[in-house]
């Protein structure tokens, strides 16, 4: 994790004894449709219109993640191609990088392809879960954890026309109720005024 956030902060020499930063990362909540954001939505109660949508998200021409994340990959071997040298007789390594950067293109394309091809099957999926016996004939492929799920974030918003309307009404009948500003923990009403103190005798001390 280091490397990664030298990486974000290539001004610092290596080895250099300067504190690390952590860049900042929005979570999955403040931006539902960035790739954290969409796994957070992409939970196994959601209805199988919301999955297809997120896969046609992430892998939309225009401004789908999978897009650009091919169209980078083509530019780091585009990158290394102008540093080629066929020139030397010795073995060239960048173009062994090329090959590695050219090969991780071609994956990524045939990704898009099959992602592409998966959308209309996620749409016909049955919207109910299976029984659980059936779960365990293939494993599971998701393993790493984002930082919504290590520190507890809350899951992305749900879209406002998927919203129980039921929901919506709650803080209005609460705003509306007689008892609106008594304590919503301990619901009993307030404590009666406590009589006034007894006067002193005269001959007791002060």
């Amino acid at each position: 994790m280091q490397h990664n956030i030298r990486l974000a902060h290539r001004s610092a020499a290596p080895g250099s004894d300067k504190p690390l930063q952590v860049r900042r990362l929005p979570s999955a909540s403040a931006d539902p449709y960035s790739v954290r954001g969409m796994i957070s939505r992409l939970h196994e109660d959601a209805s199988p219109d919301e999955v297809a949508g997120i896969i046609e998200e992430v892998n939309g021409a225009l401004v789908g993640a999978l897009p650009e994340l091919t169209e980078l990959v083509a530019s780091a071997a585009d990158w290394t191609r102008a540093r080629l040298d066929f020139d030397d007789p010795r073995h060239d390594p960048t173009f062994e990088t090329r090959t590695r950067l050219a090969a991780a293109y071609g994956m990524l394309q045939d990704v898009r392809e099959q992602l592409e091809v998966a959308e209309d099957g996620l749409a016909a999926c049955p919207a109910e879960r299976t029984d659980p016996r059936h779960h365990q004939m293939v494993n599971v492929l998701r393993s790493r954890e984002l930082l919504d799920d290590v520190l507890g974030a809350e899951a992305a918003p749900v879209p406002s026309a998927a919203r129980n309307v039921d929901s919506d009404r709650q803080p209005a009948a609460r705003a509306s109720s007689p008892r609106v500003g008594t304590s919503p923990s301990t619901g009993s009403p307030p404590a009666a005024a406590a009589p006034p103190p007894a006067p002193r005798s005269a001959g007791r001390p002060r």
